[in-house]
């Protein structure tokens, strides 16, 4: 019988192979399409995924403004802000969220689903989202991402 010893394998920072995806969220489900951008920045879609390693890959998101959400949560769902101040607490509705600032739906909503440690912080600065159908990130030539 071998006594052989069992190795784990461990992706180092230093070799981690980083790609470029796009994703098209026109008539896209919020929740469903901000999983699979959260499982691709955190590289879990890779055979070599380790958890304390920042191994996932470049997103860019266009048509944000398309997206979809369903039931009422579009006047119901709120975002909050506080600045610290004495009656300084905010809070407006995803309607007027979409209105105002269509990228940050899609962006706070995968923040959310990443860790919340510096590790997830590092993460999300490489999901890029934007308004319309151009964005600056043509020279990395991103594949299609598809769900």
């Amino acid at each position: 019988m071998s006594t052989g010893r069992i190795k784990s394998f461990s992706v180092k920072a230093n070799e981690v192979e980083r790609a470029w995806f796009h994703v098209d969220a026109s008539d896209q489900i919020l929740g469903r399409m901000a999983t699979k951008i959260a499982t691709v920045l955190m590289g879990k879609h890779k055979p070599t995924y380790t958890p304390h390693v920042d191994s996932g890959d470049f997103v860019v998101v266009t048509n944000a403004e398309k997206i979809k959400l369903t039931g009422k949560k579009l006047d119901e769902m709120t975002y909050d802000s506080y600045s610290y101040y004495p009656g300084g607490w905010k809070s407006i509705t995803a309607r007027e969220m979409r209105d105002k600032h269509p990228d940050r739906i899609v962006s706070e909503a995968v923040r959310r689903m990443l860790p919340k440690s510096s590790l997830g912080r590092k993460m999300l600065k490489k999901l890029k989202v934007y308004t319309g159908e151009d964005h600056p990130h043509q020279a990395q030539s991103p594949a299609s991402f598809s769900f």
